[in-house]
């Protein structure tokens, strides 16, 4: 079973084609790691991924989505996600985390409570940033346009995060470029409107991510993996498409980024995604054969069958499981057990197994 096949990526070898993707969970204060992230992502490890993904983790306070998120823009953050990655590590699975900023997005509410921008003092921020002064909606701050200094701050801010995020002991840093979030804003014409370096232009568009990949790769170990998360497509005429991603995947190939981790949509909060399962495979397959590079793939990936057939088929060479495994922290043992995978169950369950 490919689904259950050791994956090596530079010098790491993951133990499966499982990883879990990153989900917020909005359960920080002042961006630290707390009993639920260890929890949480712990039994993740436990359950058998192959790699372990933090939720986005804020690489600047401002870069928040909410002020639950999870951050890294300080040392002092260093010592509980350390106590995370300690604990995924020996329980088999490689700790990933996802470096972030949340762009014109940030300063929100947690989910569960409202989508509208926050009011509450101590809870909001302002200013936001963004490509130019449009807000993501009507409920969303009005973002100020980011200026030259303001993009160095940032593309420093991920190295100097990529550096703290590896001496807590993550293997695996994932570049978050994706879902209307800053980097993504950039790329996708819907949202960047600038006529400077960073706007027009295909290759201005892609000029920030390319920055912050090569500051993080800079500092990131050799032997360590990078990824990246892109959205393949905006699903809007006018938009980021999946051919200007086959060609940003060949480009971050060159700048040495492992692995493209391949999702869609979020510019803009109009448009609807043709949602289902695997819908978001075809981009990644696409990726995967014209750029050369390794992808994962995600998106209403649900069951054993489906996730080794995306395998199988070669449209993806890992998959990212992300509802189905909240749902189920254990979907890996689960997943063996019905393919009759090979995978190793922690001695504590063994009893199950049987």
């Amino acid at each position: 079973m490919l689904l259950f096949e050791p994956l090596t990526i530079r010098e790491l070898t993951v133990r499966n084609r499982i990883f879990v993707s990153p989900m917020c969970q909005y359960s920080s204060d002042d961006g630290f790691a707390t009993d639920w992230h260890l929890v949480h992502l712990g039994s993740r490890a436990v359950g058998g991924a192959g790699i372990v993904i933090t939720e986005a983790t804020a690489v600047l306070a401002e870069g928040r989505i909410s002020s639950g998120d999870l951050g890294i823009w300080k040392d002092e953050h260093v010592e509980a996600l350390s106590r995370v990655a300690r604990f995924v590590t020996d329980h088999g699975a490689q700790p990933g985390i996802q470096l972030a900023h949340a762009g014109r997005k940030a300063s929100t509410q947690r989910p569960w409570e409202s989508t509208d921008a926050l009011k509450e003092p101590g809870h909001s921020w302002s200013p936001i940033y963004g490509p130019v002064a449009e807000p993501f909606s009507a409920s969303n701050q009005v973002p100020v346009a980011m200026s030259l200094a303001d993009i160095r701050q940032v593309v420093g801010a991920f190295r100097d995060a990529a550096i703290r995020a590896r001496s807590a002991g993550f293997t695996v840093a994932e570049i978050h470029a994706a879902h209307g979030y800053l980097l993504h804003e950039f790329l996708s014409p819907l949202a960047n409107r600038r006529t400077d370096q960073y706007g027009g232009s295909f290759e201005n568009r892609v000029r920030f991510l390319r920055e912050v990949v090569a500051a993080v790769r800079a500092v990131w170990p050799e032997d360590c993996a990078l990824f990246v998360r892109i959205s393949g497509t905006d699903w809007k005429e006018g938009g980021w498409t999946a051919d200007d991603s086959v060609e940003l995947a060949a480009l971050l190939k060159n700048a040495d980024v492992d692995l493209i981790d391949v999702s869609s949509g979020g510019i803009q909060p109009d448009i609807v995604p043709p949602a289902g399962p695997g819908y978001q495979t075809l981009v990644a397959e696409r990726i995967r054969r014209e750029a050369g590079i390794l992808t994962g793939t995600v998106g209403l990936i649900t069951d054993a069958v489906q996730a080794e057939h995306v395998l199988r088929t070669g449209q993806a060479d890992a998959v990212l499981i992300g509802r189905a495994i909240l749902r189920d922290p254990y979907w890996p043992l689960t997943a063996a057990r019905e393919l009759g995978g090979e995978i190793v169950w922690p001695n504590q369950y063994l009893r199950a197994k049987r």
